[in-house]
């Protein structure tokens, strides 16, 4: 089984130019319920729940500049594979570019490598954060 095949332990993507009520409003309408459990700045506790399955979900404002928002379900029990699979969903229904880290972050992996989806397109970059 190659690494692309291998469920990542988490799923964390990050969007651009799109505002929370926004991914708020796609989580809500993807998962079957989403609960709020604290704000605190741009940071934001939510549980969202897939078939059954309650998963953990962290949402962060300005993650990287201004215009990224991070969104981390933190489980493997996600509808998505890999990172790059939710990407491609959350692209289509944004309509906006989202970027995930290339592989699900094993030991010598490259930080820098990440996916860049927009408009259907998908292209390996590097994205240096810091």
């Amino acid at each position: 089984m190659s690494s692309t095949e291998i469920r990542h332990p988490d799923i964390e993507i990050y969007i651009k130019n799109r505002s929370l009520e926004q991914i708020l409003q796609w989580l809500r309408d993807r998962a079957d319920s989403v609960e709020s459990h604290n704000s605190v700045g741009g940071t934001h506790s939510l549980t969202a729940v897939f078939s059954t399955r309650r998963i953990p979900v962290m949402i962060h404002e300005k993650a990287v500049g201004k215009a990224w928002i991070s969104v981390w379900f933190r489980s493997d029990a996600t509808p998505w594979i890999r990172d790059i699979d939710c990407a491609h969903e959350v692209a289509a229904a944004l309509d906006t570019q989202v970027r995930c880290i290339v592989s699900g972050w094993q030991d010598g992996d490259d930080p820098d490598e990440w996916w860049k989806i927009e408009g259907g397109e998908v292209e390996k970059i590097t994205w240096r954060t810091d």
